[in-house]
């Protein structure tokens, strides 16, 4: 279910604060990327990821299919950085940023 413009806005503004948890270097989307992605959108459910790569459009193309593995939304992106949501049917509460901040 795509997220509404007050949850976006909700969620930017938690996001804001937000350590980058995962990081997408030179090697691109390996198995240990997409095992941390899954891990970390399962216990945070919003995080913050940096892509480092100096190319726009290959920017754009791996936040796609980070979200598209992950099964997650994309609330912002920010130069090399995206901000992704999944939600989680049974989120541990001192683990979610969305709980810890509510």
């Amino acid at each position: 279910m795509p997220l509404t413009n007050e949850q976006k806005k909700q969620y930017k503004s938690i996001g804001h604060d937000l350590k980058p948890v995962l990081i997408v270097a030179g090697n691109g989307l390996t198995e240990g990327v997409l095992g941390e992605l899954e891990r970390a959108l399962a216990d945070h459910e919003l995080i913050k990821i940096e892509i480092r790569s100096d190319d726009s459009e290959a920017r754009k193309a791996t936040i796609a299919e980070l979200c598209k593995v992950g099964r997650a939304e994309l609330v912002q992106t920010i130069g090399k950085k995206a901000l992704l949501y999944r939600r989680n049917p049974q989120p541990n509460k001192q683990l979610s940023n969305i709980h810890r901040n509510k």
